[in-house]
């Protein structure tokens, strides 16, 4: 089984150095081919650039061999081509957007029971913002106001995205809907990567806040915690 990141928000402006080389050294270096889904900016028509701000942020990593994989609705998220290049995959790549456009376009599909394949036989999946969002059993979609289930790679856990900015102002209401749940919230320019001991590890400038139940605690640069 591969490794997880889950990131705050601000992908591919550089300044997510730290985590995304951790997700590549864990994919297997730099040789490691690497898919980036830009399903969750297809709304509004924005999945050609955000995905060629994917390829160049990569590639200025050192990444020799990445490329978009263009799952933008349900067609194509049951496109048997696209779901070979998605099965091997080192390194796949959910960026941010729209969550329920993102969350609902993969359940169920064709690419992403390849997603799965690839992570079971090691590769990393990695999500920003909406992607990282969508990698937990739960997400809060903040266009409709709604709470939905997510792909549940994560249990028990919904993500609080771009906390540092507008996030943080989600977790009032979401701690009264999902009072048994761990709320994530991660910082822009700030990822947490899973590790081999169940642990995860806060990667890059900002922090992650874990909302229980009954406390609230950060966690910075270098720090570990359990979910």
């Amino acid at each position: 089984m591969g490794n997880l990141l889950l990131e705050g928000g601000a992908e591919f402006g550089g300044q997510m150095r730290e985590p995304d080389l951790r997700a590549m050294e864990w994919a297997g270096g730099f040789d490691a081919p690497i898919a980036i889904l830009p399903t969750a900016a297809a709304p509004d028509h924005n999945h050609k650039r955000a995905g060629n701000n994917g390829i160049r942020w990569f590639q200025s990593l050192g990444a020799k061999h990445v490329f978009t994989v263009d799952v933008i609705d349900s067609t194509s998220a049951n496109d048997p081509t696209l779901a070979a290049s998605l099965r091997t995959s080192k390194l796949i790549y959910l960026l941010g957007g729209f969550p329920r456009h993102l969350g609902e376009t993969l359940a169920n599909s064709l690419c992403w029971s390849a997603v799965l394949e690839a992570h079971a036989g090691g590769a990393v999946i990695a999500g920003s913002s909406a992607g990282a969002m969508v990698m937990c059993e739960h997400y809060y979609d903040p266009y409709e106001k709604k709470l939905l289930r997510g792909l549940n790679l994560v249990p028990n856990a919904c993500v609080l995205p771009h906390h540092n900015n507008f996030g943080k102002a989600w977790a009032g209401q979401l701690r009264q809907i999902l009072p048994e749940a761990i709320l994530i919230g991660i910082d822009e320019c700030t990822g947490m990567v899973s590790g081999a001991d169940g642990k995860w590890e806060v990667k890059g400038s900002g922090e992650v806040t874990l909302y229980r139940s009954e406390s609230t605690v950060g966690y910075g640069r270098g720090e570990t915690f359990s979910l």
